[in-house]
């Protein structure tokens, strides 16, 4: 990608390409109505208003901008503007697909949920773990005394979800896990769950003897291959992708959690739930609010430390998963606009952490609108599979090269040949962008369809979770309606917000 600087106290961009790079049932609280013109959310029509931080001004500080959880939908959207005008770089696109996508989306929605929308939870780990339809989470509150408060019962989910969501990422297709407790096994990310929340009852991140229900640094900073392979079953013939990644990220986690003004004297995750109902921008009464950005600083400042800092920088300072694109303004004076930022494992962090903080306490959040739809390749590759977007014939002709020279590796998939492109292209930069843009325009038609308005309507979470996620699991459209299906070879776990390596189209 290469490197861009500017003399004296100019602002200097770096992107390092060489780094590599991803749900029991719960009602959502419900969506929280827009932004009102004086930069706050009323979450009922009597509640206070909260005032919602703008995020720092990109001209002053373009990294602290680019870090916010504001410019995601902001810079993404200057890509999506370009998409409506089928005016891109690497895709084309066919908007008379759009209403035939938002109908296939529709008709998984009502199959599945149908009359009782209200009942579909929020998009987070929580699912995950209730695989197989064992409500594995609710089953594991009811096995902790009552003398274990709300506010404790908080904390260990929210340890157990952050370690969990952590090792989310491609397990390869040769590995599967055996539930202990039911014999049954399970592959992916749904296997990733089960086996966290297995490790975590077996106290394997927990120093603390009298309680195995924790993660703590001290049961982090412990972890080495050899323990993480007992806990995933790993072995010769049952083989997961980036052991080695996997144990590492935790390790450093166990490092980060020192900073005791966060995450508490016995350093645990959970101990962040303490710091956010003291922190002064909480709403502090009996329905607690806080607002979203006040949970994202949390997560990508508190957590920063654990991702190495290659990737792209302006000044030095690494801003995470934020990525160059062709189809961003280009200013000689400004180099930063080039840049669209998506931090999606932080997303992924923040929708799963608050599902937990709004059951057990009554956390709301304000602002969790800014959240935006996850730019991976599940919500991605329904565009794709439905025929919205089409990769242009030079960039599939360069994916398809990249491919077979890929194939040459041993162990590399040799058999589904498809455009294969690395995380930095900006194939995929471009392809991330549209994703964030066309679900927020799905989500509009998708609430049309369903006839749903005022509180009624589908929140975002909502819609990922019934509808664009579920359809864009691997070959799920293929299979029901023989188009093109996308995957993502996952080899995962080198920089922040942990891209997948490779991206197949």
């Amino acid at each position: 990608m290469g490197l861009f600087s500017r003399k004296g106290n100019k602002t200097s961009i770096s992107v390092d390409s060489s780094a590599g790079a991803s749900n029991g049932s719960l009602k959502s609280p419900g969506p929280l109505s827009g932004l009102s013109r004086n930069g706050t959310t009323p979450l009922t029509p009597n509640a206070p208003q909260v005032p919602i931080p703008r995020p720092p001004d990109a001209t002053i500080d373009p990294a602290g901008y680019l870090r916010s959880i504001h410019a995601v939908r902001e810079r993404s959207s200057l890509v999506f503007e370009k998409a409506k005008r089928n005016q891109l770089q690497h895709f084309s696109v066919d908007m008379s697909k759009f209403s035939e996508t938002a109908g296939y989306v529709v008709s998984i929605i009502k199959r599945d949920y149908a009359p009782d929308y209200s009942s579909i939870p929020p998009h987070g780990r929580w699912q995950h773990f209730d695989v197989g339809g064992r409500p594995r989470i609710d089953q594991l509150l009811a096995s902790w005394p009552s003398t274990v408060d709300a506010q404790e019962r908080a904390r260990r989910l929210i340890d157990l979800f952050l370690v969990s969501v952590l090792l989310d990422a491609g397990a390869g297709t040769r590995w599967q896990y055996k539930s202990k407790e039911s014999g049954k096994f399970y592959r992916r990310s749904e296997g990733l769950a089960v086996a966290s929340l297995e490790m975590f009852k077996a106290g394997t991140f927990s120093s603390n003897p009298a309680n195995p229900f924790q993660v703590d640094s001290g049961g982090l900073k412990r972890l080495d291959t050899k323990a993480m392979a007992k806990g995933l079953q790993v072995t010769d013939t049952n083989v997961i992708d980036g052991l080695e990644g996997r144990t590492g990220l935790l390790v450093r986690l166990g490092d980060a959690l020192q900073t005791q003004e966060i995450f508490g004297m016995d350093a645990r995750p959970g101990n962040m739930l303490d710091y956010l109902l003291s922190h002064p921008s909480t709403l502090a009464s009996s329905v607690p609010v806080v607002p979203l950005p006040t949970l994202w600083s949390v997560l990508l400042d508190g957590l920063g430390s654990i991702w190495p800092s290659s990737r792209t920088q302006i000044d030095g300072a690494s801003i995470g998963d934020a990525w160059p694109c062709a189809s961003m303004p280009s200013h000689p004076s400004r180099p930063w606009e080039n840049i669209v930022p998506f931090h999606k494992l932080t997303q992924w962090l923040t929708y799963s952490l608050m599902v937990p903080m709004t059951k057990l306490m009554n956390i709301q959040f304000a602002g969790a609108e800014l959240l935006t739809g996850l730019p991976e390749y599940r919500n991605g590759g329904l565009l794709i599979d439905t025929g919205l977007l089409t990769l242009k014939a030079e960039d599939a002709e360069r994916g398809l090269v990249q491919y077979q020279q890929n194939a040459q590796i041993q162990g590399q998939p040799s058999m589904e040949v498809v455009p294969l492109f690395t995380t930095d292209d900006d194939v995929i930069i471009e392809w991330r962008a549209l994703t964030v843009g066309f679900l927020d325009e799905l989500l509009k038609e998708v609430n049309a369809l369903l006839g749903l308005s005022g509180d009624e309507k589908l929140s975002l979470a909502q819609m990922l979770e019934a509808g664009t996620w579920k359809v864009g699991k691997p070959c799920q459209i293929s299979l029901e309606r023989t188009l093109t299906s996308i995957r993502v070879d996952e080899k995962l776990l080198k920089c922040h917000d942990r891209i997948p390596k490779s991206h197949q189209l």
